[in-house]
């Protein structure tokens, strides 16, 4: 895991070294254990080095394979000792133990279709001297982040937007994603971001960018499509399916010569990959394996109770911290800075803290949980999709059992379900709630949100759209920033590409089952896991007691609010100041989030 960039002259002149250098320098904390850099005529690339895999210099990047090809990689192939043999069945050597040569020789002998045989999570750019172009990919689910501006004087592009800033004539918002945000609490769902010209290169994708013409061309390496062989399984084949791929996921992602450990929220995600992981670990001086927990200081939300049970029943070494009021304000602009584009929920500070605690703790790799919900169904809120696939009689009897075996409450499973498959109550309700100019709302045209709730209609067609578009990619935002902002890769099994494509696959009977959601990994876990664990009802993750925090910040935050030239810009200022209390928390924390993203990035 590290962090990349890269700068490309179109008036084919020499890089400036101390440009590249600047940008590199601003991703220090992703990888301080080493610097790299590769200059040709108008081509640089950087590197900041996070050792994980040979930690010798001969992992040093940028690095060259047959003095032809170069490369800035970010990330892990998990699988890469298998590719590795089969290239050298086919005549090829390597001077290294690092996953980075394989990725160099793979292109060498498949071309872009060596992206099909990686597992993994990665964005990378490899300088391919013999046709002078750039080729450039991202991971299936875009877990690495690769960010690019491609102006009239430079082709460039970072691990954070950050580094690209000061290439740009100045700072500026893109609106139209803004005002999406604001209106819909949709965002990183396509290829802009906040910022007026800063892209992010598409999940599953790939860029050649040609040196002579500077002329891109992005195409798709991956699309999530149902696996038939998987939709003939019984529930128990299923079931032996899901821990053995869940094994298998979590086995490679514990290949790695530092310390692992992993985040323990105490809900079933995190909860199956500790125990899991904790079987499989073995350390030479033989420690514990190493468990980090967010307690909330509001015992309404807080899961530290589920935590240490866990950690009890698994005999772990589980270290516990609990953000407190000071410490969220005093830590609000850095987070802002972290995370480089607004975010929805102050449940950020937890992640920053838990990656904060594992640097102390000398855990330079952490597993987490992301993916687990979207792919098993873990969300209430897909009861909707699923009762939509049933008949009356049992549809009925599901709401019956949903309210029995969740949180809901006994019509609440039948209003998820018209709520979120009507696009026009959806509408109706985002617009009488905003506080954006009407002007700008009536030329929105929803369009995330009538495809939201058209596939909403179908289990597959709407996993798709929370995996790939609405829910994932923010995610994967905020997890990427936090753990690289203390220098901790992150490794999500969940997301493991196979895993994926089994959970997509099976039927949906076997993931929401008698009101309960992810049955199948509830029952695959189950001989590992106290029970109160297995059949919890409630979740939370690491959630931030946001009562607290938000009511005793509030004052400030209204302040920010009404000072923001961006909000006066795009919102009613003559109503949202005098509503801005009356406000859900979660919309407070938006509009503060927005105006101090502002304030932070000095946006135009």
């Amino acid at each position: 895991m590290c962090g990349i960039s890269g700068l490309v002259n179109k008036n084919n002149q020499p890089v400036s070294k101390e440009l590249l250098g600047q940008m590199n320098d601003l991703i220090f904390h992703r990888g301080p254990d080493d610097e790299g850099f590769y200059y040709d005529r108008m081509v640089g690339l950087g590197h900041r080095r996070l050792s994980i895999i040979d930690l010798s210099e001969r992992g040093h990047q940028p690095m060259s394979y047959r003095d032809k090809w170069w490369i800035t990689y970010n990330g892990e192939i998990y699988n890469y000792l298998e590719i590795r043999e089969e290239l050298m069945k086919l005549g090829y050597n390597f001077h290294s133990d690092s996953d980075t040569e394989v990725i160099l020789a793979a292109y060498a002998q498949w071309g872009s279709a060596c992206l099909e045989k990686f597992n993994g999570m990665w964005s990378f750019a490899i300088y391919d001297q013999e046709r002078n172009r750039l080729f450039i990919s991202r991971d299936r689910f875009g877990i690495k982040p690769f960010y690019y501006i491609n102006t009239g004087e430079h082709f460039a592009f970072g691990s954070e937007i950050k580094q690209l800033l000061s290439l740009q004539p100045k700072v500026s918002v893109n609106k139209s994603v803004l005002v999406e945000s604001l209106v819909t609490h949709i965002d990183n769902h396509t290829a802009e971001t906040y910022f007026e010209g800063v892209y992010s290169l598409p999940q599953g994708g790939y860029m050649y960018y040609d040196l002579e013409t500077h002329e891109m061309e992005i195409q798709s390496f991956y699309e999530l499509k149902i696996n038939p062989t998987y939709r003939d399984l019984s529930q128990a084949e299923a079931v032996e399916t899901l821990k053995d791929l869940l094994e298998d996921a979590i086995k490679l992602r514990m290949r790695s010569d530092v310390t692992v450990g992993t985040c323990l929220s105490g809900g079933l995600d995190s909860s199956s990959i500790s125990a899991v992981a904790s079987q499989i670990y073995h350390h030479p001086e033989g420690k514990k394996f190493t468990a980090i927990n967010a307690k909330s200081i509001d015992s309404w939300n807080d899961e530290s109770g589920f935590a240490k049970q866990v950690s009890d029943h698994l005999d772990l070494d589980m270290y516990s911290v609990a953000p407190g009021t000071e410490d969220f304000i005093k830590r609000i602009d850095e987070l802002v800075y972290t995370q480089e584009e607004p975010f929805l929920s102050p449940s950020m500070f937890m992640g920053w803290h838990v990656f904060q605690e594992a640097r102390q703790r000398g855990c330079k790799v952490m597993l987490n949980g992301q993916g687990g919900d979207e792919t098993l169904l873990g969300y209430e809120r897909y009861f909707s999709a699923f009762l939509k696939s049933l008949g009356l009689y049992p549809l009925l009897r599901e709401s019956y059992f949903q309210f029995k075996n969740s949180r809901l409450g006994f019509f609440q499973p039948i209003q998820y379900y018209f709520y979120f498959t009507n696009a026009n109550l959806r509408i109706k309700r985002l617009r009488s709630k905003s506080f954006v100019k009407k002007e700008l709302i009536d030329h929105f045209d929803f369009e995330h949100v009538r495809k939201s709730a058209k596939a909403y209609r179908s289990i597959f067609d709407m996993q798709k759209s929370e995996i790939s578009v609405l829910q994932l990619p923010h995610l994967l935002r905020y997890e990427d920033r936090n753990s690289m902002r203390h220098s901790i890769e992150t490794r999500l099994p969940f997301l493991d590409y196979r895993l994926v494509e089994f959970a997509v696959s099976i039927p949906s009977s076997y993931k929401i089952r008698d009101g309960w959601t992810k049955d199948v990994l509830r029952r695959a876990i189950s001989d590992k896991l106290p029970q109160e664990i297995v059949w919890r009802k409630n979740k939370f993750g690491f959630e931030a007691p946001e009562r607290i925090w938000l009511n005793a910040y509030r004052e400030e935050m209204q302040k920010v609010v009404a000072q923001s030239a961006l909000l006066n810009e795009v919102c009613d200022m003559e109503r949202l100041p005098d509503g801005y209390s009356k406000l859900p928390l979660s919309d407070q924390w938006l509009y503060f989030n927005v105006a101090k993203w502002e304030e932070v990035f000095k946006i135009s």
